[in-house]
């Protein structure tokens, strides 16, 4: 059995990974850690746990959490992993780090976006988490920087058109539509019920954080930069993610073309779901699994791709996706504790 510990498990990523966890058949849980609610039991927070898992959150001790956790999973606010990851892996504790800290290789990237970065020569050692794209990478890191939610509902569907050289990387645009888990538990005005109910807008339009994460990564792989248009949503719905991307081909495509690059790449990924034609990818057939279903229409009247994604911004999007990395990185089955069957409705 694998010994884990969850630093920040009653955050809503935290709490997902507690839930996914207590279902995987290969980990003990050997400690949670809150700094809100030390010493309360973990199913007094989540009643939903009760009867599932008899542990008591306790206050962040990094020598004890090591002791009693091979791999540790950070469900934190940006700037607190910095401070934590090098503590732990001089103490030889793997790390998957939730949040932004160590998803950048480029300090100064990371820097325009957040604050200054305290653990820079770490940077180098951490692998982006992106489990279908860097699998041979995460196999063999000890520090992952797990991606964004937004990200990986963007970069799952291009990257391998990316790769095909079958974009114009200057006709980017991303829109995306989160549930609101995705800002967190912690409490804000914008988050409040009478603010989110009934209510659909956009939000940190084209100054979302998240936009520099996605053009470091398609900039690796187009080896050039890019700048593609970024415009986040918020839907009154608790928990999922549709995105829908935009651009133009570079040369006559036809839609076998964009089918088959699609299948070739992730014709091996049980977690990828290639929609079939007339039906597009819904974020209810994600709910509560590590699945990204993808779709696409190929406009020939105006020569553009529409790339749709639907993921569960809590599974896919952050815990689930954690585990997934957790599982390569231990050489387990990709898909221990992650097949949770789709709710019908």
């Amino acid at each position: 059995m694998v010994r884990v510990g969850v630093v920040g498990a009653t955050g809503y990523a935290g709490a997902e990974l507690v839930r996914i966890l207590c279902g995987h058949p290969q980990v003990e849980l050997g400690i949670l850690t809150s700094r809100q609610f030390a010493g309360v039991k973990f199913d007094r927070v989540y009643p939903a746990m009760a009867g599932c898992l008899n542990l008591t959150c306790e206050e962040l001790d990094v020598a004890k959490v090591s002791d009693r956790a091979d791999i540790v999973f950070l469900a934190l606010p940006h700037q607190l992993p910095m401070t934590l990851v090098p503590q732990f892996l001089a103490r030889n504790v793997r790390v998957v780090d939730l949040s932004a800290d160590f998803r950048f290789n480029d300090a100064a990237v990371y820097e325009l976006a957040y604050q200054p970065h305290k653990a820079k020569d770490l940077l180098d050692r951490a692998v982006y988490g992106l489990s279908e794209i860097y699998f041979d990478s995460i196999r063999t890191a000890a520090l992952i920087g797990n991606p964004g939610c937004y990200p990986t509902s963007a970069l799952l569907p291009l990257i391998p058109l990316v790769r095909e050289n079958f974009l114009d990387l200057d006709t980017l645009i991303v829109d995306s539509k989160s549930g609101i888990s995705g800002a967190g538990r912690s409490l804000a005005i914008t988050s409040h019920y009478c603010e989110v109910n009934e209510s659909f807008k956009a939000y940190k339009v084209a100054s979302h954080r998240h936009n520099p994460e996605m053009n470091a990564i398609l900039s690796h792989e187009a080896s050039r930069p890019v700048e593609l248009t970024f415009v986040p949503h918020l839907v009154p719905m608790s928990r999922g993610m549709l995105t829908t991307i935009y651009a133009s081909p570079i040369r006559n495509l036809q839609v076998e073309d964009i089918g088959n690059c699609l299948k070739n790449a992730y014709s091996d990924h049980v977690f990828i779901r290639l929609c079939p034609d007339g039906l597009g990818p819904d974020t209810l057939h994600v709910k509560g699994t590590n699945f990204c279903d993808i779709g696409f229409q190929l406009d020939k009247r105006s020569n553009r791709l529409i790339l749709i994604s639907a993921i569960d911004n809590l599974v896919k999007g952050a815990a689930g996706q954690a585990v997934q990395n957790m599982n390569i990185m231990l050489g387990l089955d990709e898909t221990a504790g992650l097949s949770h069957m789709p709710y019908p409705l």
